[in-house]
């Protein structure tokens, strides 16, 4: 399954990498929402909750459904702006009609391809439709769900309060640490797809991304997801690439229709381990699900082994081994090593050690 946008004849300078202040406020605002997603940040969202002040707090919750389990669409700005309030501004200009649909998609869990093309504004269906999905996931969502259909205005006001407060709160701090990062990323990957192309800054951003040329004359860029769904960028002016410090391991993606597509990245940290891709994850589970290569796999942990060692004390065939080996080998769970004219074999033990987090990672992201 994968999330495919077509660059087909779109400009490479339509291609934007630029921080965004409201984007990274809303990747801390999930941290501080569901910090189990996070286990790098449990302290600053420890520290966070602890020093805002309690009503604050359960205000917050208010609204938490915009970025709880996923993100409200205009809190990932297509053309991002230099301060959090020029942001804000430009999401006031966004008609009651897409902000109040891309308010419901988060609030009331339903999807895109599920969600009706009648306005809940003045549908009454649609209306009560989307009060029946807020309901099924509980009375807050219900409650926020009836407020905005009811007065839209004032729910736009008290969010954009609430994310201006924030900004006092804690955001200030944190966006003027990360900033320099963030700013240095963009720099890096527009220079690397000035110098050497889309397919190699595409690779930079994530494992989970990638240009496919495979029609003729087509071009798209294909980020893995859990949906099948498309948009088309030169209609929309555009693809915007958003780093985060505050967002990893999640990959979002702003493809609905009205919207100019958006990538929100997790940019490289130092002493963290690169993402590795859904691909290649699957692969190295296939190899240790089978009963001989998971055995094969423990006794190599506990020291490096030739291929006649291994068959020796499994009671195997040296070629047997040898087949078994290759595979492990290719998932990148093994390393080798020449002893005289043997070859040793030792499990990976910290690309193993990996494999919980780098699940975890590929099925948040």
């Amino acid at each position: 399954m994968s999330l495919t946008i077509d660059i087909t004849a779109l400009p490479q300078e339509r291609l934007l990498f630029t921080p965004s202040p409201l984007a990274e406020l809303s990747a801390m605002l999930h941290v501080l929402a569901e910090p189990a997603h996070h286990p790098v940040l449990h302290g600053w969202a420890a520290a966070t909750t602890t020093m805002v002040k309690p009503q604050f707090a359960e205000r917050l919750m208010e609204a938490d459904f915009l970025w709880r389990s996923s993100r409200a669409d205009f809190l990932l700005p297509g053309l991002p702006g230099s301060t959090l309030a020029e942001e804000l501004d430009a999401v006031d200009r966004i008609d009651d009609e897409l902000y109040v649909t891309a308010a419901l998609i988060t609030t009331c869990g339903s999807s895109r391809l599920t969600h009706r093309s009648a306005s809940p504004l003045t549908d009454p269906a649609a209306q009560e439709r989307a009060r029946e999905l807020a309901l099924a996931r509980g009375p807050r969502q219900a409650e926020f769900a009836d407020r905005l259909l009811a007065d839209p205005s004032a729910v736009r006001a008290l969010v954009r309060r609430l994310l201006e407060e924030c900004e006092q709160a804690f955001f200030a701090d944190a966006w003027q640490r990360v900033l320099p990062h963030l700013a240095a990323d963009a720099r890096r990957k527009a220079d690397l797809l000035s110098r050497h192309g889309l397919e190699d800054t595409l690779a930079a951003v994530s494992p989970s991304v990638a240009l496919d040329e495979s029609a003729p004359g087509r071009r798209h860029i294909l980020v893995d997801k859990l949906q099948d769904n498309a948009t088309n960028a030169a209609k929309a002016g555009g693809v915007t690439f958003i780093p985060t410090a505050f967002g990893r391991p999640h990959l979002l993606v702003v493809h609905a229709r009205g919207w100019r597509p958006v990538l929100q990245y997790p940019v490289a940290e130092s002493g963290v381990p690169e993402p590795v891709s859904l691909a290649v994850l699957q692969q190295r589970l296939e190899a240790l699900a089978h009963p001989v290569r998971l055995r094969l796999a423990r006794t190599l942990a506990r020291g490096a082994h030739t291929t006649g060692e291994l068959a020796d004390a499994w009671q195997l065939t040296a070629p047997e081994v040898s087949r078994h080996l290759a595979v492990l080998r290719k998932a990148g769970l093994l390393t080798t090593h020449r002893r005289g004219r043997y070859v040793l074999y030792e499990l990976d033990l910290a690309g193993s050690a990996r494999l919980g987090a780098d699940l975890l990672e590929a099925v948040l992201r």
